[in-house]
This record gives C-alpha cells, sequence and structure tokens, in this order.
C-alpha cells in the first residue's frame, strides 16, 4: 500500500519560505509523476507543481518563479521549496504521485497546512 506523509507547514508571515516534504513508502522511482496540489478554503484543489521520473517540472503560473519542485529518489522524498510566500498561498498541500505517464494521481497524502499571514 502506498502511503504519502507530508511535513514543513505552518505558519509563516508574507515574504517568507516554507520547505514541504513529502515521504513515500517504498521507492519513489515507481511513480512516473509526482505533484502537489493545494486546496484553499471554499476552492477547488489545484496542481501546484508536478516533477515526473526524469526530473521535467511543470507549475501553476501563480507560484512560478517563487516556488521548486524537486525529488530525491535515494531518499523516498519530494520537496516543495516555497519562497516570497503570500497570504493568497495560504492552503492545504497535498502530496500526490501517479504511476501512468499522464491522466489523474492515484495516491494523494493527508496534507499539510500552510498559513501565510500578512
Amino acid at each position: 500500500q502506498v502511503q504519502l506523509v507530508e511535513s514543513g507547514g505552518g505558519l509563516v508571515q508574507a515574504g517568507g519560505s516554507l520547505r514541504l516534504s513529502c515521504a513515500a513508502s517504498g521507492s519513489i522511482s515507481r511513480f512516473n509523476a509526482m505533484g502537489w496540489y493545494r486546496q484553499a478554503p471554499g476552492k477547488q484543489r489545484d496542481l501546484v507543481a508536478g516533477i515526473s521520473s526524469g526530473g521535467s517540472t511543470n507549475y501553476a503560473d501563480s507560484v512560478k518563479g517563487r516556488f521548486t519542485i524537486s525529488r530525491n529518489n535515494a531518499a523516498n522524498t519530494v520537496y516543495l521549496q516555497m519562497n516570497s510566500l503570500k497570504p493568497e498561498d495560504t492552503a492545504v498541500y497535498y502530496c500526490v504521485a501517479r504511476r501512468s505517464w499522464s491522466g489523474t494521481y492515484d495516491y494523494w497524502g493527508q496534507g499539510t497546512q500552510v498559513t501565510v499571514s500578512s
């Protein structure tokens, strides 16, 4: 059974930084893609960033230039470095993974809260 466990969320002031981590049970090399979604209160879940098994990355326009996704296959962990945080980045952040090359993500973590104060 696949488990994704997020950590690193918290409260930060606008302009600050946080790094989220997602530790997977077992090798992340089996996933063709991993990523991070977020959901703010009253809003839908949106993809923030994704990374393929080959290291290709993609980002939502709202976070380009501020967030960086990376993966450490040896540590079975995916990271999301978030800089220049804004109050509108406040949300629950979820780590996701899929085995397929495209389509919906099969596996979701439990989420970690990020709150950015103004």
